[in-house]
């Protein structure tokens, strides 16, 4: 299965800008995540075409399972 962490902010716009994560370390914990979001709020190291990312939205891991399909 594979696995990926979407961070979630919100830009100068009020829009959702999205970083994901893959195969990240587990078990995830919840605060280093969120300060992690800070960090890279206070540090302005990434923008969007909405501008400067302002704010933490939210957090959520996924994972996807994949099966290959045998074509004849």
């Amino acid at each position: 299965m594979e696995k990926s962490l979407e961070l979630q902010f919100l830009n100068q716009q009020g829009k959702t800008v999205r970083i994901v994560i893959d195969n990240p370390v587990e078990p995830v914990n919840a605060q280093q995540v969120s300060s992690v979001m800070d960090t890279i709020i206070a540090a302005n190291i990434f923008t969007s075409s909405g501008g400067d990312l302002v704010g933490k939205q939210g957090a959520r891991l996924s994972q996807r399972d994949v099966t290959e399909v045998a074509l004849t």
